[in-house]
């Protein structure tokens, strides 16, 4: 029976495991939330800006549809430089590592800062859309680095947790980027090139700390062979010298992969025993888009100003759609060790459904009733907190924890991908589907979260404290291959860690990962 000395020092919280994770995400995930809400609060600054650059070098008036165009390109182009990204990130990380591309990154985010806050100044829209393609990239590499490197350094019985800090701190700059917006603090015409500038401060923030912070174990042993390095990580992450069950553990997963590279992503399609793996992914990162929570910007001005309020009114009401996001991005990390992944997704996704259908109905009747636009906001803010609870972060941590080592840069690939386009085709197609069946347009989102909610209960195991292997395990069934051989593997190396001096008859030893 394992002792409670060995017990708690496994599922002790590090500082330098929780410093890794604050850090890491202050710097990326926290940019692609800012910059998602960034853009919103100084859209007719911008546009007059476009009219009076387009004056100055033509000598006349900008027309409404060129400012319309250009405008669309500089608010979806972060998406196109999101895809680009994400397709960079295989060959990133092998070359860096993990931590090594978060800290290359933030050189993007300086450039595009940069850029973003001098276009004005220099009278160069070019210069705002070249900013947001480039910072598009940047939150198309941290969207899959930053999840792959939470999920190498953290022990199984916190990976959920500190996994959730990715949509967390997402969350978290969604609302700064409203707050910031304001008219009272850079919300104005002399202002909004800052909003852009501080960009700059998280990234220099990471650049700071991330440094003096281990990569991951997993790849330096596993990708770098450097087992002293490994061993100093190890040890850091978890707090304590005796690391040597971590190391046997990685080392039978090593061996039981039959390859020391990293695969490319035509491998991984072609690999039968990772087919259902895969398709998962494909699926939850698909319905993370798709579920229409993006969409839902288009409607929260529109329902409060028929519910009454007055337009100047609105930014503030508003700010509670950022902060609802970020409360239960928190409480979905706090229960997701308790609960499981698997709940979380299918309750997320099922209550998603749920709300459209309420907003749906609310928003048909609206014009009838002077106290439905009330209702309507209220369907929306419990449909954002039923994507924070589950689908906006858990399909992040899952994509790291379905995959093993050689395997996982691939599929974060795919994953990214899948993500970016998806995110893409909402922007594109939802103005005309919404102006084809106006309010019953919702009705496709709940499709989309119903048809996702039906697949993860089929489908998805439960992956809460489980290790990489005994989750590729969990899947061997659905792919049709035996799992015999990793078991006894993996079995062969605990074995092996036993007789080097863990002393197992008195003390038996889980690993951490």
């Amino acid at each position: 029976m394992r002792t409670d000395r060995y017990r708690s020092s496994d599922h002790r919280l590090t500082v330098c495991l929780i410093s890794a994770a604050f850090f890491g995400s202050v710097g990326s995930s926290f940019l692609y939330g800012y910059n998602l809400s960034v853009v919103n609060a100084p859209a007719s600054y911008i546009k007059t800006f476009y009219n009076k650059t387009w004056i100055d070098r033509y000598n006349e008036p900008i027309g409404d549809g060129t400012v319309t165009l250009l405008w669309s390109v500089t608010v979806s182009i972060f998406a196109i430089g999101g895809l680009v990204g994400a397709l960079t990130v295989s060959f990133l990380i092998k070359v860096l590592g993990r931590k090594g591309t978060l800290l290359a990154n933030n050189g993007l985010a300086l450039i595009a800062a940069l850029l973003l806050a001098l276009g004005e100044t220099a009278g160069s829209f070019e210069m705002l859309i070249i900013g947001r393609f480039i910072i598009g990239m940047d939150s198309g590499v941290s969207l899959s680095v930053l999840p792959m490197y939470l999920g190498e350094i953290s022990p199984r019985q916190v990976r959920g947790s500190i996994g959730q800090f990715h949509s967390i701190f997402i969350c978290l700059g969604v609302f700064i980027g409203q707050v910031l917006g304001l008219p009272e603090i850079l919300g104005q015409e002399s202002r909004w090139n800052f909003l852009f500038g501080f960009l700059a401060l998280p990234a220099l923030l990471q650049l700071c700390v991330l440094p003096f912070l281990p990569e991951s174990p997993r790849f330096l042993l596993m990708e770098r062979r450097d087992e002293a390095g490994a061993e100093k990580a190890f040890q850091a992450f978890l707090g304590r010298s005796d690391v040597s069950r971590e190391l046997e553990e990685v080392h039978a997963e090593s061996r039981a992969q039959n390859t020391q590279r990293t695969a490319s992503v035509l491998e991984l399609f072609r690999k039968r025993s990772l087919r259902w793996q895969l398709i998962t992914v494909i699926v939850v990162m698909s319905c993370y888009q798709l579920c229409g929570l993006n969409a839902i910007w288009y409607y929260t001005n529109g329902i409060l100003q028929n519910a009454g309020f007055q337009p100047t009114v609105i930014p503030y009401i508003t700010l509670s759609t950022g902060g609802i996001e970020t409360l239960a991005a928190v409480i979905s990390g706090l229960v997701i060790e308790k609960v499981g992944r698997r709940p979380l997704l299918i309750f997320g996704f099922s209550a998603m459904a749920v709300f459209f259908s309420l907003l749906t109905v609310f928003l048909h009747y609206q014009d009838r009733f002077s106290w439905m636009p009330y209702l309507s906001f209220t369907s929306i803010l419990l449909l954002i907190a039923s994507f924070c609870s589950g689908p906006g972060g858990v399909p992040f941590v899952l994509t790291g924890e379905l995959f093993e080592q050689s395997y996982r840069p691939a599929a974060f690939m795919i994953a990214g991908t899948v993500n970016w386009l998806s995110n893409f085709a909402v922007g594109l197609l939802f103005p005309y589907i919404q102006e084809a069946l106006q309010t019953f347009a919702f009705l496709l989102f709940v499709v989309v979260c119903v048809a996702g909610a039906v697949y993860l209960l089929l489908v998805l195991p439960e992956t809460k404290n489980k290790t990489f292997m005994e989750i590729s395990q969990s899947f061997s069934k659905i792919n049709g291959i035996p799992d015999q051989t990793q078991e006894r593997e993996m079995k062969d190396a605990l074995d092996t860690a036993a007789t080097n001096g863990l002393q197992c008859a008195e003390v038996e030893m889980e690993s951490s990962f």
